[in-house]
């Protein structure tokens, strides 16, 4: 079965469990954003890691808004016409905002470890590396 052809109430759930995902994960990115705006950003690798998690918040709240209006698109109710045609735009720019989202957020947790030392480093790198792969592999 193609992703055009799900039901609305299929769409309305997916929808629902995308915006809770990416308002977790915003969250988190934008906390980050906080906590190196409150410190120093007297590193190079600092500096990275701010704008990094900048674009990983704003990803997440363009994939929020993306669903939201999917979401309300596809509740009983919805007083204009809605249609797949209508929902792929939203879907497509969600789900692109929700894959830069998750690649910004990993690098900035891939980077952490170097902040420290070269053998926390390596660790994060590692680890996030492995997390990249299975996350696009589950979303595959």
């Amino acid at each position: 079965m193609q992703l055009d052809n799900l039901s609305f109430g299929y769409w309305n759930e997916l929808a629902r469990q995308f915006i809770l995902i990416c308002t977790f994960l915003g969250g988190f990115s934008l906390t980050t954003v906080v906590t190196l705006l409150i410190g120093k950003l007297d590193t190079k690798l600092k500096r990275i890691i701010f704008k990094t998690s900048v674009i990983s918040s704003l990803a997440f709240l363009i994939a929020i808004f993306g669903m939201t209006k999917i979401l309300l698109m596809t509740t009983k109710g919805y007083p204009l016409e809605a249609s797949h045609e209508k929902i792929m735009f939203p879907r497509i720019i969600s789900f692109i905002a929700f894959m830069i989202g998750i690649a910004s957020q990993i690098t900035v947790v891939s980077l952490s470890g170097w902040t420290q030392s070269k053998s926390l480093g390596w660790f994060t790198s590692i680890f996030g590396f492995i997390a990249a792969l299975l996350i696009f592999v589950f979303l595959s």
